[in-house]
């Protein structure tokens, strides 16, 4: 009896160890956020658009091809090529102009006049 419990505790434990990892490499998508928006003299805007890394590992942003859509209208394409190196579970930001559409022009001018927010969205793809 004694070498067969001994046998089940050697083999618990070689199955406890066995079990163990290291944390193994999660990879997750990319994600995408307007960290700042702002509006110059002519109209035109600069959005600093917030690139996060959710994966354990490193990413290489190559490219970003959004669809902005602000207040309900679509406002234009956001396009880059920043070639940007993102940390494990960490963001960074790149700017990239705007010409909007006249549309989002006007929904961003009243909402700013009115010291009031207004709903963005982004769709489209990031390759990393």
């Amino acid at each position: 009896m004694k070498p067969l419990l001994h046998g089940l505790l050697l083999l618990l434990a070689l199955s406890l160890v066995a079990c163990a990892s290291r944390g193994g490499k999660r990879i997750s998508e990319p994600a995408a956020s307007i960290q700042q928006l702002t509006v110059d003299a002519r109209g035109g805007w600069q959005v600093r658009l917030r690139l996060q890394n959710y994966s354990s590992v490193a990413m290489q942003f190559d490219s970003v091809n959004l669809s902005m859509g602000i207040g309900g209208a679509n406002a234009g394409l956001l396009q880059a090529h920043p070639g940007l190196n993102a940390a494990p579970e960490s963001a960074d930001v790149i700017d990239i102009q705007l010409s909007p559409s006249a549309e989002a022009k006007l929904l961003v001018a009243d909402a700013l006049a009115g010291g009031r927010g207004i709903a963005y969205s982004l769709k489209g793809s990031l390759a990393a």
